[in-house]
């Protein structure tokens, strides 16, 4: 089941942002409105416009604006994607040709901004400096989050905490946002902002956890990207950080190596090791923590179906790798 289908309430108003979505990607270059349309609709779950959706609807928000709210969130995803592949090298997202990989870097970045731009173009309508304020410091912090994970790469030193903050930045702060500015709409309570921030952070932690963990766990046809392909970049993610405080010496010189020249010459035996220290099984009881700590926050919104299904999305979030 795909997270939007949670809510029957819920669907109606995703389906309309979709549509808001695909009727915003309009450009008088075709290269940007061709690469915009190939990166919105490559299968994503729009987990992130659904959250602004939900928490809207979960402090009784009963305007309209939700719905390019929502499509801001994922504007700035798609952008954050973009930018993403081509720092990365990526050949496959979503288990598709990723757009550098067809069109080539430059024209990925440059479609990337067009993205970002129209997302800001979009807040304007809405016309809420408070919204635009939460927005601007997420991508900023988004950005920040970017440049510390590239400082991290081939790093084989790279600490927990060093890799928490890595995600806090590039993943779970969108997550946030996205949680935040559905409140905001609605005018709900402080007590709700600081709820629904906290909700968003959390998820977004458990998210990109259980990623990490798919990581060394799915194939291409599961996760939409290969194998491996965090250890290729030389991206010393939780299991493989966890992994080397249990090893051996000798196991532990093979991992820093790996980390350090990138690539899957040694995946096997590093599979191998990252299984036989329990390293995924100490990330996924992380993000189960994270996820409860989401669910813990919703404890400040009044009950409804919408609070039920953000309960659900943060196991949801969890459960896919169990």
């Amino acid at each position: 089941m795909q997270p939007s289908e949670l809510n029957p309430l819920i669907t109606p108003q995703f389906e309309a942002v979709n549509d808001y979505i695909i009727n915003h990607l309009g450009s008088n270059v075709p290269l940007v409105e061709k690469i915009g349309h190939y990166i919105v609709e490559s299968g994503g779950k729009r987990l992130r416009p659904l959250l602004v959706l939900l928490a809207a609807n979960a402090t009784r928000y009963e305007g309209d604006k939700h719905i390019p709210m929502a499509a801001v969130i994922e504007f700035i995803h798609t952008a954050t994607l973009l930018h993403d592949d081509v720092v990365d090298n990526s050949e496959l997202r979503r288990g598709k040709d990723t757009a550098n990989a067809r069109w080539g870097n430059a024209p990925s970045v440059l479609v990337g901004d067009f993205l970002y731009s129209r997302a800001f173009q979009i807040m304007v309508e809405i016309g809420s400096m408070e919204i635009m304020e939460v927005i601007s410091n997420a991508t900023n912090v988004i950005a920040e989050g970017e440049v510390l994970q590239l400082l991290n790469c081939r790093n084989p030193d790279t600490s927990e905490d060093a890799y928490m903050q890595v995600i806090l930045g590039k993943t779970a702060m969108l997550f946030e946002a996205a949680a935040e500015v559905g409140g905001l709409l609605a005018n709900c309570s402080d007590t709700e902002r600081q709820a629904l921030k906290h909700y968003g952070l959390q998820l977004g932690i458990a998210f990109q956890l259980i990623d990490d963990v798919m990581d060394y766990l799915s194939d291409s046809d599961t996760m939409g990207k290969n194998v491996g392909d965090d250890l290729a970049e030389g991206k010393a993610t939780l299991p493989l950080i966890q992994a080397m405080q249990l090893c051996s010496d000798e196991e532990r010189t093979l991992l820093r190596r790996a980390i350090r020249e990138g690539g899957l010459d040694d995946l096997d035996p590093i599979l191998e090791i990252i299984d036989r220290t329990g390293a995924i099984k100490y990330t996924q009881n992380k993000a189960q923590q994270a996820a409860a700590a989401a669910i813990e926050a919703l404890s400040a919104l009044p009950d409804s179906s919408f609070k039920s299904t953000l309960e659900q999305l943060a196991n949801l979030a969890v459960n896919r790798a169990a």
